[in-house]
């Protein structure tokens, strides 16, 4: 399905019982996985906050989209953890069911940053990934 061009991408949030749904939306699967990954920076902290300093490379191969978003997101919430960094900018590229990626971002300051909650990984709850009126939406909910 092709995309038009008037789709604005952005992320949200949706409610779900104790944890949070992330959705990217995008006129591309790429810009929608982007837009997904702001919103799991935005579930910690304000995006706005965070500066793009240090770029991190992301490889991730799975086979559909659905696991692809979930192998994606976990992979951002595993540098978060084991190096401390927020992420505020990203690039996606997906060929075939292989995604590479570029994260930038910068080291938590808690002080400025004041992290909220602690992501502990996306699930596989709500999960998915489709194209949909025009555009296309990247979706899951994360454990927090």
């Amino acid at each position: 399905m092709r995309a038009q061009a008037t789709t604005v991408p952005r992320w949200e949030h949706y409610p779900h019982e104790a944890d949070i749904g992330v959705r990217g939306i995008g006129a591309t699967r790429e810009q929608a996985f982007e837009q997904a990954a702001l919103a799991l920076t935005a579930v910690v902290t304000d995006p706005a906050g965070v500066t793009a300093r240090a770029a991190l490379a992301i490889d991730c191969e799975a086979t559909d989209d659905e696991l692809l978003l979930v192998d994606w997101l976990n992979a951002l919430v595993f540098a978060m953890a084991t190096r401390g960094l927020l992420f505020a900018r990203f690039r996606v590229t997906i060929t075939g069911q292989r995604l590479t990626a570029t994260a930038w971002g910068e080291t938590v300051d808690r002080a400025r940053h004041q992290p909220a909650v602690e992501v502990k990984g996306a699930t596989y709850t709500t999960l998915r990934v489709a194209p949909e009126d025009g555009h296309w939406i990247a979706q899951t909910v994360v454990d927090v």
